[in-house]
């Protein structure tokens, strides 16, 4: 048992929608993250990025993903040479402008990472190059959760380091590869070695690849959801609501953004067969859900043997909001992505979630788990950056009781900051190993954990969001939001989210003074981070939505 300083362990879920826990909203079995919330606390308006790298980057960096390297995911930025290409803050890896967290800790800390890295492909950008000790990584952004077809290099390329070694997937990944099961195994296997442990306290970053796509799990988990989505995504979007406002999550009279979808027919448009089909596929995306629970689980039971559970921070979080599948084909042939499943992948309703599958859940079952925020992954808009987080540390939370919600405006670029503050390591300042870095961005939590603050961010913080070419810029609980077209309307918007958390009502008429002095901070915001701004999207990119009525 180690005891002094505490161990810290975050826990990264990709792509996960903001009602897809049980203490956030679901019907998803997840008890083991479910404890953890009622013992901890739940925070409610936390916000990353758009997009997983750029959430990465400032997580590990605690300032803004322009200045760390991910100003665009390196996947997009490729679409636009001209305008990207070796521009400083462009570098499609975590830069070495920043001083990175486990850099920080290490080596007072024990380092470890298991999961999906998708901060750098090439070797010099590798976690072994930035602080974790011990590591096991896929490097891109996705990847199959099974063993198939290791020999794809472009579509779905296996691209695993450990410490420091790229693997050969065919030889050395077992042949019963599941993705959760095994970054858990690898997460564990790294906190027991005892003899690089040293009696260190721990960093962990455990970062699964589920639920990203293409969906699949066990079969035996799969069949646990059979009929429970059988009534559609307009309906589950409904009852994901009721429980989330039981729940004290969201309240009562939110009134939800009306649901968009680019797909030419909605649920009550589809056949029997086509019904069925859709629901498999969230009764598999559920699955994912479940058995990343089950592997939090398997963790949280090491760390209560080794009497090391009351010593350790814990986050849980998603990347960003559920991925509705409009831009995220990029890294994968855009346009001709359906070809190209169809050509190596078995998608028969009874082979759905297995090894040789790869589907998809769409834009609709995407909305049932971000209602009643608007759109998801890739969408500067609240269903795009406001995550569900889990921050479970009693120690520290003594004030608060069990399963408090916390509403106060936080960003993963606090996570570092409040990690340093608990930990009680200083941030580098200026200079970090002979080289210049970036202050940190962000704010540490733990004044207004112990009650010794009422508020995290006051009202006139800025926080500025750009992917994409969608721009966000908050201050308060005024946020000024700009979707360039066909996605968008290309003006600036306003709205209130004390008030109007579906961003439903553009107050960018009413309020015009308010609008403008949000778009002069997004001015000073653009110049301080050294954004480049876009407003075009890859060749190929159309959006005609339907806006539906909810009427269940």
């Amino acid at each position: 048992m180690t005891v002094g300083k505490p161990n810290v362990l975050i826990i990264v879920a990709d792509d996960l929608g903001f009602t897809d826990l049980g203490s956030f909203g679901a019907e998803i079995q997840t008890p083991n993250l479910d404890q953890l919330a009622e013992s901890g606390l739940k925070f409610t308006s936390f916000h990353t990025a758009s997009a997983c790298s750029p959430t990465r980057s400032m997580l590990l960096s605690g300032t803004d993903n322009h200045l760390a390297g991910l100003g665009q995911m390196a996947e997009y930025a490729r679409n636009f040479p001209e305008k990207f290409q070796g521009k400083p803050g462009y570098e499609g890896y975590l830069n070495y402008k920043v001083a990175a967290l486990p850099e920080i800790l290490s080596p007072e800390y024990y380092t470890l990472i298991s999961g999906k890295w998708h901060l750098g492909l090439h070797e010099p950008y590798w976690p072994d190059k930035r602080g974790f000790e011990q590591s096991f990584t896929l490097l891109p952004g996705a990847g199959n959760h099974y063993k198939f077809d290791t020999s794809e290099k472009e579509f779905m390329p296996y691209l695993y380091q450990e410490n420091g070694r790229r693997l050969d997937p065919e030889k050395e990944l077992p042949d019963d590869f599941y993705s959760s099961s095994y970054f858990t195994d690898k997460f564990l296997s790294f906190l027991e070695d005892e003899q690089k442990r040293k009696g260190r306290p721990f960093f962990g970053l455990l970062t699964y690849t589920a639920p990203h796509w293409p969906l699949q799990a066990p079969e035996e988990t799969i069949k646990k959801y059979k009929g429970v989505y059988d009534s559609g995504p307009l309906a589950l979007r409904k009852q994901r609501l009721e429980k989330a406002a039981d729940l004290g999550i969201i309240t009562a009279d939110t009134i939800p953004h009306l649901v968009e979808t680019k797909d030419e027919k909605v649920w009550d448009e589809l056949s029997a067969e086509e019904k069925t089909y859709s629901a498999r596929k969230m009764e598999t995306y559920a699955a994912m859900v479940d058995e990343l629970d089950k592997n939090v689980g398997r963790v949280i039971e090491i760390l209560k043997a080794k009497g090391e559970l009351e010593n350790t921070v814990i986050m849980f979080m998603s990347d960003n909001g559920a991925e509705g599948m409009l831009l995220e084909a990029l890294p994968f042939g855009g346009t001709s992505f359906a070809d190209k499943i169809g050509d190596k992948y078995n998608n028969e309703l009874d082979n759905i979630g297995k090894g040789d599958s790869f589907v998809y859940y769409g834009d609709l079952w995407a909305q049932a788990a971000t209602a009643p925020r608007h759109m998801y992954k890739m969408w500067a808009t609240e269903g795009g950056i406001n995550c569900p987080l889990i921050f479970h540390y009693p120690k520290l939370t003594r004030e608060w009781a069990g399963g408090d919600t916390i509403e106060a405006f936080t960003t993963v670029m606090d996570i570092l900051p409040t990690v340093l503050d608990i930990t009680g390591v200083p941030h580098p300042g200026k200079y970090f190993k002979g080289r210049e870095v970036y202050g940190v961005r962000g704010t540490s939590w733990s004044p207004f954990l112990q009650r010794r603050s009422k508020t995290i961010h006051d009202d006139n913080t800025v926080t500025g969001w750009e992917l994409f070419g969608q721009r966000a810029i908050r201050k308060g609980f005024y946020k000024a939001l700009y979707v360039p077209p066909p996605l968008g309307t290309g003006e600036w918007e306003l709205y209130d989210l004390a008030q109007d958390l579906g961003e439903t009502k553009n107050l960018s008429d009413v309020l015009p003074e308010v609008l403008k002095d949000l778009i002069n901070h997004w001015s000073i915001y653009s110049a301080e981070t050294g954004l480049i701004e876009v407003n075009e999207y890859p060749k190929g990119t159309k959006y005609h939505p339907q806006i539906i009525e909810d009427k269940h």
